[in-house]
C-alpha cells in the first residue's frame, strides 16, 4: 500500500494518470466556482495538510517503492496555495527520497500567484516545480464574474505570464459552452484573447457539465441557457478561428467533449478548423463520441 492518506474523492488531470498524487491541501481553497463539483463534499473542507504528515509520507514512499516514482502530482485543488517556504521543503524531500522524480505538478489557482514574487516563482521552478494546470475557464470578465471564478482576464494573465517568466509550463483549461446562449461569442473571443496574449503551453477544451444537476450554477447566473451540440461546435470554430498561437500542444479530448480535437497551434490550425467545420456542417460525417461515452 501507499503510505499516503487520501480523502476521497481524489481528482486528477487525465495526464497524471501515472503520477504518484501526494496531497499537501484537502480540498479548495477557493470553492465558489459554481461550475464546478469536484469539492464540494463535505470532507472536502479546504485544509493544508501537516507538513510533518506530508514528509513523513514522501519517505516512507521513497522507501518503499525507491526509484520507480516517476512524476509526482500535488493534490488536492491549489498546492500553491501553501507558502513558498512550505513547498519549497516538499519538493526538497521529493528530491531527496524520491530521486527518479522528473516531473512535479499541481494545479494552479491565479490568485495564489498573486501572493507570490516573481523570485518566489522563480525558486519553486528552480526546486523542480514544472508543470501546472490553470483552469482559466474563460477570458471574459462578464462570465467570470457570472460563475463566481474570482479571477478577471488581468489576473488569469498576470500570473500565467509569471509562470511563463519562470520557466514553468503552463497548461490552461478553457470550459466550452461556460457562456451560455447569450455569452457565447464574447466568452470564445476573449478566451482566444487570454490564450494569444501568454501562448501557454499546453491549451485545452472542456464542455462544461453538471453531473450533480445545476441548481447550484443557475442561481448565480439565471440567464445561462445551454448550447446545442451544434453551438458548441460554433462557439470552437470561432475560439480556433481567433487564436494566434506560435507553439501550443491543443487539446479536446476530455470525455465530455463531442469532438475529439488534437494539434499543434497554429501549425495544425487549418486542419482543427477543418474538423470543427465538418462538425458544424455534417455531424453525421466527423466521427462524433457517442452520448453514452460521455458520462462523467
Amino acid at each position: 500500500m501507499i503510505p499516503i492518506r487520501y480523502v476521497e474523492p481524489v481528482f486528477r488531470p487525465p495526464s497524471e494518470a501515472e503520477s504518484l498524487i501526494l496531497p499537501v491541501t484537502d480540498g479548495c481553497s477557493w470553492n465558489e466556482c459554481t461550475f464546478c463539483e469536484m469539492y464540494t463534499a463535505p470532507q472536502k473542507r479546504f485544509r493544508a495538510r501537516d507538513e510533518v504528515e506530508v514528509l513523513e509520507s514522501i519517505r516512507l514512499t521513497g522507501e518503499r517503492f525507491g526509484d520507480q516514482v516517476r512524476r509526482v502530482f500535488l493534490a488536492d485543488g491549489d498546492a500553491t496555495v501553501l507558502p513558498t517556504r512550505r513547498l519549497l521543503t516538499i519538493l526538497a524531500a521529493i528530491r531527496t527520497h524520491l530521486p527518479a522524480v522528473r516531473r512535479i505538478s499541481s494545479y494552479c489557482l491565479p490568485r495564489n500567484l498573486r501572493k507570490k514574487s516573481q523570485t518566489e516563482v522563480d525558486e519553486l521552478a528552480a526546486a523542480g516545480l514544472s508543470l501546472v494546470y490553470v483552469g482559466a475557464e474563460s477570458g471574459d470578465d462578464q462570465v467570470l464574474a457570472a460563475v463566481h471564478k474570482g479571477e478577471t482576464f488581468e489576473t488569469t494573465r498576470e500570473a500565467l505570464d509569471k509562470l511563463g517568466a519562470a520557466g514553468v509550463t503552463r497548461s490552461v483549461m478553457i470550459l466550452n459552452g461556460l457562456g451560455g446562449k447569450v455569452h457565447s461569442r464574447q466568452h470564445a473571443a476573449n478566451s482566444a484573447l487570454l490564450a494569444n496574449a501568454t501562448q501557454p503551453e499546453y491549451l485545452a477544451t472542456l464542455v462544461v457539465s453538471f453531473p450533480l444537476g445545476e441548481q447550484r450554477f443557475r442561481a448565480g447566473f439565471p440567464e445561462w441557457e445551454p448550447l446545442t451540440q451544434h453551438e458548441l461546435f460554433v462557439e470552437t470554430e470561432q475560439f480556433l478561428s481567433a487564436l494566434e498561437l506560435k507553439r501550443t500542444v491543443f487539446r479536446s479530448d476530455h470525455a465530455s467533449n463531442w469532438l475529439v480535437l488534437k494539434g499543434t497551434l497554429g501549425a495544425d490550425k487549418e486542419r482543427l478548423l477543418a474538423q470543427v467545420r465538418q462538425a458544424i456542417a455534417s455531424p453525421e460525417k466527423a466521427h462524433l463520441r457517442p452520448a453514452w461515452a460521455r458520462g462523467l
